[in-house]
């Protein structure tokens, strides 16, 4: 009888202890900050297959060189802190890029054909969809390139090479190098660089 009491008291102090554990665990995830939008499968390489938006068919693949002339627009506060097309959090301060069809992310060059103004940005998302507009950038990129208060703006961009997942986008007034890479695309989705 004397074991048998001993086993259930070390049993209930495993379970108390266990408690305590999970409280503590809850009571420092509630204090830890402002919280990440809904889950979901995180930053992650992406292509994409065919698609049709506003009666337009839009056909991502995965290319190693590109270069362009169009409009550029940018996006704002209704998608700050929302999911981009690859995962990432869309940060309307940071310098990154919507582009219909080039493979996410990448790092592209964006020159403003109006006032001679360049920016590296990272392309992390999917659009813009409206007017056969080329590419669609964050507010911070718009007011660096001169462009934020006529909302649009002639532009070429220029495909530098992949981003790395792991590195934060770019920031207004930070410069980072970038070496093409040699990549292939074996079978879909799978990337060898």
């Amino acid at each position: 009888m004397a074991r048998s009491h001993k086993s259930l008291c070390r049993v209930a102090k495993g379970i108390s202890i266990w408690w305590s554990t999970a409280l503590v665990l809850v009571l420092a995830a509630c204090g830890s900050g402002p919280s990440r939008p809904a889950a979901g499968p995180g930053p992650h390489f992406k292509i994409g297959q065919p698609y049709k938006i506003n009666g337009n068919w839009y056909y991502p693949q995965f290319v190693t060189e590109y270069e362009a002339i169009g409009v550029a627009s940018w996006y704002g506060h209704s998608y700050h802190g929302r999911l981009t097309a690859n995962g990432e959090v869309y940060d309307m301060y940071a310098l990154t890029a919507a582009h219909p069809t080039l493979q996410l992310p990448s790092v592209v060059e964006v020159v403003n054909l109006e006032n001679g103004r360049s920016l590296v940005l990272r392309v992390n998302d999917r659009g813009p969809f409206v007017n056969n507009r080329l590419i669609d950038l964050s507010l911070a990129a718009a007011r660096e390139l001169g462009f934020e208060r006529q909302g649009l703006a002639q532009v070429q961009v220029r495909y530098l090479g992949l981003a790395r997942l792991d590195e934060a986008p770019i920031q207004p007034g930070e410069g980072r190098e970038y070496a093409t890479l040699s990549c292939q695309l074996p079978e879909p989705e799978r990337l060898v660089c």
